[in-house]
C-alpha cells in the first residue's frame, strides 16, 4: 500500500510503499477512501509538542473508509461498513474518565496518527470499538472533516453551555473555524466571527455568523465590545496573543474555550480579573465516539456544510504548505 511517513521532524513526508496491516484482536481492516487534513497531522510531523510521536509514523486521524477484515473476537463491525478513524483510536474502557463519559481524557488512549499509526495511507488498523459508523448519505470527502473538525468544535461549544442569543466569538475561520459558526448558531448564539482574512470572513457570514471582525484591521478585543462583548469566546488559532484577545472580549460569566494548541503554550491573563467577572477559563480536547455520532447525525439531517477541496495523497507536502501560508479557505481533503 501507498503511506505518507513521517521519518524525521526536520524532514518531508515520504511516500513509501508498506506492506498492508493485519488486523489483531479488537481491530479492523479499513481501505481507506478519505483523510482529512489536520492542523495536529502538521504539529505531529514537526514534533511542535511536548508528547512527541516516534519516527517513523504515519500521521491521519480524520480517515473515512470500508472495513474489509475483521480480527478476532470482533462483533460490532462487518465487512463493508464506512466507518471514521477519529482522533482518540483507543481508550481502556475501565478508568473513571471512560467509565463516566470523558473516554477522551483516559490515560491509557492511543490517537490516531500519533502514538498509532494513521490514515495518510490506502489502508489502516483501527480498534473496531473506536471507529464510528458513517451513516448513509454523508461522502467519505464530507465524513472526513467531521472527523475531527466537526468532532472538536462541537465539543467545545457543548462544554460551553450555551443559552442562547448568547453571543459566541470564533476566533480563527478555517476547517474547525467554519464547523464552529455553524455549531454556534445550531446552539442558539449569535456568532462572531474573528479572523485576518476577509475572504473567511465572508464564508464566515454565508454560514450564519451575525458580526464579523478583521484582526488584521483593528483591535478585535475593541471591536468585540462595541458589539456587546462576547459571552463565549472560542480560540481554534494556534497564537497565545489571540487567547488573550479572546480572554479580554469576555464579559461577565463568560467563558474562554481553549482549542488551539500553539507550540509557545504559555498565554497571560488578569487573575483579577477572572475572580472579579466570574470568569471561566475551559479546555476541550476533541470529542468522544458519542459525541461524533451526533456530529454525523446533523450532518446527515442537513444542518451543517463542508467547505472542502481534494488532494492527492503524493500532494501531501505541498498541501501542508498550503495549510501553513493560510491559502485554504477551509479543509483540505486527501482522497485515495
Amino acid at each position: 500500500m501507498k503511506a505518507a511517513v513521517v521519518t524525521s521532524f526536520t524532514e518531508p513526508l515520504e511516500i513509501q510503499q508498506r506492506d498492508v496491516p493485519e488486523p489483531g484482536p479488537g481491530e479492523v481492516l479499513i481501505r481507506l477512501e478519505t483523510c482529512g487534513l489536520c492542523h495536529t497531522d502538521i504539529h505531529a510531523a514537526h514534533g511542535d509538542w511536548p508528547v512527541k510521536p516516534s519516527p517513523p509514523f504515519v500521521p491521519g486521524h480524520e480517515g473515512v473508509g470500508i472495513v474489509e477484515k475483521l480480527g478476532d473476537g470482533v462483533t460490532s463491525r462487518t465487512i463493508g461498513d464506512r466507518v471514521a478513524i477519529p482522533w482518540l483510536g483507543y481508550a481502556c474502557g475501565e478508568c473513571r474518565y471512560c467509565i463516566d463519559g470523558r473516554e477522551t481524557l483516559c490515560e491509557n488512549q492511543r490517537n490516531s496518527g500519533y502514538s498509532v499509526d494513521g490514515a495518510f495511507a490506502e489502508y489502516a488498523v483501527a480498534s473496531a470499538r473506536y471507529v464510528v459508523q458513517v451513516p448513509e448519505g454523508i461522502s467519505p470527502i464530507e465524513a472526513a472533516p467531521l472527523t475531527c473538525a466537526g468532532v472538536t468544535t462541537y465539543k467545545a461549544l457543548k462544554v460551553a453551555h450555551i443559552v442562547p442569543t448568547e453571543r459566541v466569538a470564533i476566533f480563527g475561520i478555517g476547517g474547525l473555524g467554519h464547523l464552529a459558526v455553524q455549531y454556534g448558531r445550531i446552539m442558539g448564539g449569535s456568532v462572531i466571527a474573528v479572523d485576518v482574512e476577509d475572504a473567511k470572513l465572508d464564508l464566515a457570514k454565508d454560514l450564519g455568523a451575525e458580526h464579523v471582525v478583521n484582526a488584521a484591521k483593528g483591535d478585535p478585543v475593541e471591536a468585540i465590545r462595541e458589539i456587546g462583548g462576547a459571552d463565549v469566546a472560542l480560540v481554534l488559532a494556534a497564537s497565545p496573543r489571540v487567547f488573550e484577545q479572546a480572554f479580554a472580549s469576555l464579559n461577565r460569566g463568560g467563558r474562554l474555550i481553549c482549542v488551539g494548541l500553539p507550540a509557545d503554550q504559555e498565554m497571560s491573563v488578569s487573575i483579577f480579573d477572572t475572580v472579579i467577572k466570574g470568569l471561566s477559563i475551559i479546555g476541550s480536547i476533541v470529542g468522544t465516539r458519542q459525541d461524533l455520532a451526533e456530529v454525523f447525525a446533523l450532518h446527515a439531517a442537513g444542518h451543517t456544510r463542508i467547505i472542502a477541496e481534494t488532494r492527492p495523497l503524493e500532494g501531501v507536502n505541498d498541501a501542508i504548505a498550503e495549510v501553513l501560508a493560510g491559502k485554504v479557505p477551509a479543509r483540505l481533503v486527501f482522497e485515495y
